[in-house]
């Protein structure tokens, strides 16, 4: 099947290597990983930036294997969860981008759809997330207060 927006088509990204069981060179245990999670979502990192400074300083290579549950779960049983999820943010961010890009340069039809493309994918996560009940029902996204969002 082919891709929503790009008319390409293959397989999706790279896949995690089988194996259930934690590694034997990992010396981290499960009560300091999540004492370093808590650390780095202080310091403002999103849990994708978590897991790959787990991963790259660490060597911790699956968090979800050594603790049996996600980043994000962690992050939400601390409270320190963002209210809006990370890829609908990252979204909105480039949303924001290609509005000052489209101001500046009026002819640029090419970003116009960009922008086009990006808000149908905001507005198809906030319908997702709304039935999921991430966010609430009353939440709508508007491109014009959109900075607020990212602050």
């Amino acid at each position: 099947m082919a891709r929503m927006y790009s008319r390409k088509r293959g397989k999706s990204g790279s896949k995690k290597p089988s194996g259930k069981t934690s590694h034997s060179w990992l010396s981290y245990k499960p009560r300091e990983v999540e004492m370093l999670i808590v650390r780095l979502a202080k310091a403002e990192k999103t849990p994708s930036q978590i897991g790959l400074i787990l991963r790259d300083t660490y060597g911790i290579p699956d968090v979800r294997m050594l603790l049996k549950k996600k980043i994000t779960v962690v992050l939400k049983e601390k409270k320190l969860l963002k209210e809006l999820p990370e890829d609908l943010l990252s979204l909105i961010k480039r949303d924001i981008a290609l509005m000052k890009h489209a101001q500046s340069n009026k002819q640029d039809m090419t970003a116009k759809r960009g922008q086009q493309i990006t808000e149908s994918k905001i507005n198809k996560l906030v319908k997702y997330y709304k039935r999921t009940k991430k966010i609430s029902e009353t939440w709508k996204y508007d491109a014009k207060k959109a900075g607020i969002f990212i602050e």
